[in-house]
């Protein structure tokens, strides 16, 4: 009987490994048609001239400054929003918590409609009897960052007040997204037509933002830290059985739970403020991964991590060649897929 546990969960793990295999098979696979598809449609031909003596100039320049940055800035955004969900979803036990509904997108918004409205984050440029507006990508981003990390400050110290319960976590969320929504209205009302059209457009979400020192930023602040997420999925393990459980183990779950919240927040707070509102990922991603693996930590968190990528690049994908040469938002396009999959999961009660 022994023999056929251990073989039985074996056989779990190779199906996990293989089905996490896959997925970066389709990443592989998705990421290749990214970088062929766009305003300048490129072949296989120009991309193994990339690595060849016989490179295109053009095709070079396009594939590094355009589209390689873009591709690396969907699969890090991605996965950063998924784990960040998937995280939340197991500390939190509850399967709605995402940065999203959190407020913390809500509140990063916010600081961009600081910096936009009030703070004159842009200049108006008229040409041709037509006023452009041209913001400044690195004063929305401070202004965003810092917004997001007042609204988690306030969320960390409601819940401090009431002993840091997952239960109060999320209703303080909502209390302080609900919050920061409102000054958003409150901002749009005294904005002109276009500042208004400027926030309306980074609340989109956009990844066309994305660009070679952005892409270094956020590597360098969100990579290691999600590293340190994954080394603790025990703990995350242990919070998903109760607070009383985790002190039978020896967890604090006062101090995972807050620290596991922080450093999901930093990241998100980081991909928000440089590419904008991008909604669903967080939320969707996890429970697809769990209808698919099971709950199981040990590999719920790594794929969903690889699948969170693959999400966000099919979406940006699709969002620059459904309408081309006019490319939608993947902030839309997130939302979009993300609420048909979302419904289907609730209507087959996979929520576990």
């Amino acid at each position: 009987m022994t023999k056929s546990v251990i073989d039985q969960y074996k056989q779990y793990k190779r199906r996990r490994t293989g089905f996490l295999i896959l997925l970066f098979f389709l990443l592989l696979l998705v990421g290749y048609y990214a970088f062929i598809t766009g305003g300048s449609r490129l072949n296989f031909r120009d991309f193994i001239a990339l690595f060849t003596g016989e490179r295109n100039e053009m095709a070079l320049q396009i594939f590094l400054n355009i589209r390689m940055p873009r591709i690396l800035a969907a699969v890090l955004t991605g996965a950063t929003l998924a784990m960040s969900g998937a995280i939340m979803q197991i500390i939190l036990r509850n399967p709605l918590a995402s940065p999203y509904t959190l407020g913390l997108s809500s509140s990063a918004a916010f600081g961009a409609a600081l910096a936009i409205i009030l703070f004159g984050a842009g200049s108006s440029v008229a040409k041709a009897g037509t006023v452009f507006y041209y913001d400044n990508p690195y004063v929305i981003a401070v202004f965003s960052f810092a917004s997001s990390l007042i609204g988690l400050a306030l969320i960390l110290y409601i819940s401090r007040l009431k002993r840091s319960s997952a239960e109060i976590i999320i209703l303080a969320g909502i209390i302080i997204g609900s919050l920061f929504s409102a000054g958003i209205s409150a901002l749009q009302y005294i904005a002109d037509k276009v500042q208004l059209s400027t926030l309306v457009f980074w609340t989109f979400g956009d990844l066309g933002r994305a660009n070679w020192q952005r892409l270094l930023v956020v590597t360098v602040i969100c990579l290691p830290v999600l590293i340190y997420l994954y080394l603790n999925r025990w703990n995350y393990k242990a919070l998903r059985y109760g607070d009383e459980y985790a002190v039978s183990l020896g967890v604090n779950p006062v101090r995972i739970r807050r620290t596991a919240l922080i450093c999901c927040s930093l990241c998100t707070a980081l991909v928000v403020s440089f590419f904008g509102v991008i909604a669903f990922v967080g939320l969707v991603v996890p429970h697809i991964v769990r209808a698919c693996i099971g709950s199981n930590e040990e590999h719920l968190i790594p794929v969903t991590t690889v699948c969170g990528g693959l999400f966000l690049l099919f979406c940006d994908t699709l969002g620059r060649t459904l309408l081309s040469p006019v490319i939608v938002p993947v902030g839309i396009i997130t939302s979009f897929v993300g609420v048909p999959i979302f419904l289907f999961l609730l209507l087959r009660n996979s929520f576990r």
